[in-house]
């Protein structure tokens, strides 16, 4: 019988723990950035809104930005769904990467970063992710 026929995974697809624990290190870096963030937005600190001003955003939108970055944070942080939340925070990162580039700012490649970080993290503790994008040996 296969692993399938006992729903495991094969052996390839699962995670050391050594694995495991590196991708929640590295999911956390992007995930703290972000709930920073977010909560930066949500409560209008004076940095985030001259943030909006130099990038030549309305104030009154970091309220619906900090809301949508939280809840793709939170949909990332929910096993059943980081690889929705993955998808989401890479959808938000690139409108981040666009706004930045659109200003010339040095700042696009921290959005690159982040979003690298948030991949890298899920395939490291993810083995969902990990049979859909296989590496070779």
């Amino acid at each position: 019988m296969t692993s399938a026929t006992y729903g495991t995974m094969p052996a390839e697809n699962q995670s050391s723990k050594a694995m495991l624990w590196t991708g929640r290190v590295i999911s956390a870096i992007p995930v703290l950035m972000l709930l920073m963030s977010a909560i930066m937005k949500l409560i209008k600190t004076p940095m985030a809104m001259e943030g909006f001003k130099q990038l030549g955003w309305p104030e009154h939108f970091a309220l619906a930005i900090g809301i949508i970055e939280l809840s793709c944070t939170i949909i990332y942080l929910i096993p059943a769904t980081s690889i929705l939340g993955a998808i989401l925070l890479t959808g938000y990162l690139g409108g981040a990467v666009a706004t930045h580039s659109r200003l010339g700012e040095a700042k696009v490649i921290g959005g690159v970063i982040l979003g690298i970080l948030v991949w890298l993290g899920l395939f490291l503790r993810e083995p969902r992710l990990r049979s859909l994008i296989p590496l070779r040996h």
